[in-house]
């Protein structure tokens, strides 16, 4: 029993601290305050965040919100599915012409969505991905900083300028080529994350616990990973930041999970297409490195460690690389040996 007591003690410590850089992290989301003031600060951002609400919420929401109150009704209404709405008698004679009205009204509702919703949807993607990446970089323009702070190393408690960051980058087509690597890894490692925290959703009893957390940290990457392009943050350095920092950014991305978790899918792209430009402006101009590091004094230094939250993307990408990349050696073997 007094050998396990120290062992419990730091298993108490760092939940303490894990749930202190947790509620840090869902502070830092809520600060809106900041989505205002850059709004002020630059037009062309308050515009594209305008046209975001406008189609994502006035047009898409809007769209679902007339569907469900007046277009459904007035089609139960017209096409009335049970006796009791158009007869009071024990008999229903009319079952084959009722059956016949709900398949009417369930094609003309299919119609909508086909010709309408879906359409829609697969516009207000395409153009919303398109304004995110305008509202980071104005956002990140009005905050009018010349030099923007990098990640630091998991083990070091120093934070390293843009500069000193790039110093190992190659120039010219060398840096260009590792520049394309980097953003071909990325998209594997996020779209093998995404498949991950689909599948968890369907695991029994604790499956939503574990969705809920991975949609959190993924929410949390996308939206720092904005900052990170425009500060030319090295791909190894925002993942070691991210998973040395796992509490804190498990807690900025709860408050945009928590928005939708409870919807329907197409209601929870709605309102996730309407907050998530909010919190990328949020995550552009917060101090996350400043907040990571005044918790870490207050616990004099120690860290909770870093935990491997990509390894089984990070794995899968490496092994898709590697096909890839082993299958024109193999070729060009083969053709020499020819």
């Amino acid at each position: 029993m007094e050998n396990s007591q120290p062992f419990v003690k730091v298993i108490q410590a760092k939940s303490t601290q894990a749930s202190f850089l947790w509620l840090e992290g869902f502070r830092e989301a809520c600060c809106l305050h900041r989505v205002v003031l850059l709004c002020l600060r630059s037009r062309t951002l308050l515009m594209r965040t305008a046209q975001c609400f406008l189609l994502n919420g006035l047009i898409f929401l809007g769209s679902l919100f007339v569907l469900n109150s007046v277009v459904i009704p007035t089609l139960e209404w017209m096409l009335p599915h049970q006796c009791s709405l158009i007869t009071d008698q024990e008999t229903c004679p009319l079952g084959g012409i009722l059956k016949f009205y709900y398949l009417l009204r369930l094609g003309l509702v299919q119609l909508f969505y086909l010709f309408w919703f879906y359409p829609l949807y697969i516009f207000s993607f395409i153009l919303s991905n398109l304004w995110y990446n305008d509202i980071a970089k104005y956002g990140f323009a009005a905050l009018g900083e010349s030099e923007v702070t990098a990640m630091e190393p998991s083990g070091d408690d120093a934070l390293t300028s843009q500069k000193n960051t790039n110093t190992n980058k190659p120039a010219g087509l060398g840096g260009i080529m590792v520049g394309i690597g980097e953003q071909v890894y990325s998209v594997l490692l996020l779209s093998f994350f995404f498949l991950e925290v689909y599948a968890t959703g369907f695991l029994p009893y604790i499956g939503k616990t574990i969705n809920f957390l991975l949609l959190s940290w993924m929410y949390a990457y996308y939206c720092y990973e904005y900052k990170w392009n425009f500060s030319e943050v090295p791909l190894d350095k925002r993942l070691d930041f991210f998973e040395s920092n796992w509490a804190f950014f498990a807690g900025f991305g709860s408050p945009c999970v928590l928005a939708i978790f409870f919807f329907s899918p197409l209601v929870s792209y709605g309102v996730m297409a309407i907050l998530f430009p909010l919190f990328v402006l949020t995550a552009t101009s917060s101090g996350a490195e400043k907040a990571i590091f005044s918790q870490r004094r207050k616990w004099k230094g120690a860290s909770l460690g870093r935990l491997p939250i990509f390894y089984v993307a990070d794995t899968l990408s490496m092994w898709m690389l590697s096909i890839f990349l082993l299958e024109p050696q193999e070729q060009r073997q083969d053709n020499k040996e020819h």
